[in-house]
């Protein structure tokens, strides 16, 4: 068991699904949100160690949530999944984050990359 926590703010409720019950395989403290708000929330009484984030969300979109979760000061890595591949959305979400941030295109990727991007992320062997 490592312990780390991980949220995921997806509002596709599939992959949101699939994704929770693969990290919780890995052994991860696992959160899920549904929209930007609910993510804001969890963030702030859970303090996750990484965050998956969905651009496009409902209520509070994934980039103004990393602005957000930016000011907590938390340290918090992220992660964005996206389905958009242009260059501004990738200019933004590395701006609202830290700069230490990945970004992934959903359809460049399978569930077992993003478990190795998350691991490779909190060094853990």
């Amino acid at each position: 068991m490592n312990s780390k926590k991980i949220l995921i703010v997806e509002d596709d409720q599939q992959l949101q699904s699939a994704l929770k019950d693969k990290f919780d395989n890995e052994g991860f403290d696992v959160f899920v949100a549904s929209d930007g708000e609910e993510g804001l929330a969890i963030t702030g009484k859970e303090k996750p160690d990484l965050i998956l984030i969905d651009i496009l969300l409902p209520k509070v979109d994934g980039i103004v949530m990393a602005k957000e979760i930016k000011k907590l000061n938390l340290g918090t890595m992220m992660i964005f999944l996206t389905n958009l591949s242009d260059m501004q959305h990738i200019a933004d979400a590395l701006e609202a984050s830290y700069g230490d941030v990945d970004y992934l295109v959903k359809s460049d990727w399978d569930i077992d990359d993003i478990v190795k991007k998350v691991k490779e992320r909190l060094n853990i062997k």
